[in-house]
């Protein structure tokens, strides 16, 4: 698990050198994870993820350079589509 100020978050996944989280606890906001570039940060980029595994960038807060970010979006919406087809199968 990454660790922040005292906070532990769960790692999704490491790419490179960006760390795929969440936080436990965001109240009533969409289904989203947050990116940050080695160390995650309280205001890491944004991404939310829609019913359909689609991703759309909520904010860049950790300013992913264009083409790393469109790498990282690819791979998230990877994963939710299979998590989906999962979940369907059982």
């Amino acid at each position: 698990m990454a660790q922040m100020e005292g906070y532990r978050l769960p790692n999704l996944f490491t790419i490179g050198s960006y760390k795929v989280f969440f936080w436990s606890n965001e109240n009533d906001e969409p289904i989203h994870v947050h990116i940050a570039d080695h160390n995650p940060k309280a205001n890491s980029t944004k991404v939310w993820i829609t019913k359909r595994g689609r991703t759309l960038v909520c904010n860049n807060n950790s300013q992913i350079p264009s083409k790393d970010l469109r790498k990282l979006l690819v791979f998230i919406e990877a994963n939710s589509k299979e998590n989906g087809r999962r979940k369907e199968n059982e």
